[in-house]
């Protein structure tokens, strides 16, 4: 077994701790590839703020998970480089920023002992699917194995609609929020995530569910805040989590579509209400989407405007510039995390 300790990685609770009595929300970035983590801990050291490494199954089954362990343990060397290296540079004393590894949509108890075992600092058990009281005995199960190891638990209540990787789901159902202490009671869950309205994917909503602009841009329906508020209300000062909360920015789907790329009625979270949602007892905040979008925007764009580069490393890099600039933007703009350690 490795501890996530000797990875140099940290777990959630002091960070939820503090991102709720600071009105902030962490930011929990999925990764798949180098570039990702480059630009995630490149755009979160340059803002001093902490960050949530998410490691969904499907990236486990595309990069090997005994790779993105030793990725986590480069990104924690990384940001202390980074750290040290803006220091000299700026004369401003940068700190090396705390990092946690997690789980994000564990499918079942084996796979979250074996993130676990593996040196993860945090794991998700996503029993949304199941019956209630199922769900409350896989993610009973989970914690405690989790605990033994000080290794947090984030669990669902409520089903998120949408597709992103394995998870997929028709339709939405909000979290009750007459169920939330009875769930948290029974499961020793560390943060809860709720359905309030957000949903995976690059399409959150159909176009039936939205306004359009002049400009044809849709506009999605607001997140159910009075849902939120009964839950926070229910459960005082609990972390609480925000899964497919990628706002899919229309710059990113039109660069990609005047490109070559077909993605039509993309739409995410605006992020507006997003920030709303930060300054509440929402201290975890998940993006996915936002990412692979900015990424393909750049790299669609590089080549179209450079037919005869085929050097990998040219397009990842504009690929990697364009995720740290979207990164940096959500930390400062959208989650309020900047300049919080």
């Amino acid at each position: 077994m490795v501890s996530y300790k000797d990875l140099g990685l940290v777990n959630t609770k002091a960070m939820f701790k503090k991102a709720i009595k600071g009105g902030y929300a962490i930011p929990a970035f999925n990764f798949n590839n180098m570039e990702q983590m480059q630009a995630i801990i490149q755009a979160c050291t340059e803002e001093q703020s902490p960050v949530i490494l998410q490691v969904s199954k499907g990236a486990r089954a595309y990069a090997n998970k005994y790779i993105l362990r030793n990725m986590a343990r480069g990104a924690v060397e990384y940001a202390k480089e980074l750290a040290k290296e803006l220091s000299a540079k700026t004369g401003k004393k940068y700190k090396a920023i705390p990092i946690v590894l997690h789980l994000d949509h564990g499918p079942n108890f084996e796979v979250a002992k074996d993130c676990i075992d593996s040196g993860f600092s945090s794991v998700m058990i996503d029993g949304s699917a199941l019956s209630y009281d199922e769900n409350v005995k896989l993610t009973k199960k989970v914690v405690n194995y989790a605990h033994k190891h000080d290794v947090t638990v984030e669990a669902e209540l409520g089903v998120l609609g949408g597709v992103e990787d394995d998870v997929a789901a028709e339709e939405s159902k909000y979290t009750k929020p007459e169920e939330v202490v009875d769930f948290v009671t029974k499961t020793g869950c560390d943060s809860l995530a709720i359905s309030i309205g957000t949903s995976h994917g690059r399409c959150k909503f159909t176009p039936q569910q939205c306004t359009r602009t002049k400009d044809g841009v849709l506009v999605p329906p607001p997140l159910a805040f009075d849902v939120l508020k009964a839950i926070e209300k229910e459960l005082p000062g609990f972390p609480i989590v925000l899964h497919g909360s990628s706002s899919v920015s229309v710059d990113d789907v039109r660069t990609i579509e005047k490109f070559g790329g077909k993605i039509p009625d993309s739409v995410g979270i605006p992020e507006e209400q997003l920030r709303k949602a930060a300054k509440s007892a929402v201290c975890k905040i998940n993006i996915d989407s936002d990412g692979r979008l900015a990424m393909t925007a750049a790299v669609r764009k590089f080549l179209a405007e450079n037919p005869d580069a085929f050097d990998p490393r040219q397009y990842l890099t504009a690929a990697r510039d364009a995720a740290k600039a979207m990164y940096a933007h959500k930390c400062k703009d959208v989650l309020g995390s900047s300049n919080t350690l």
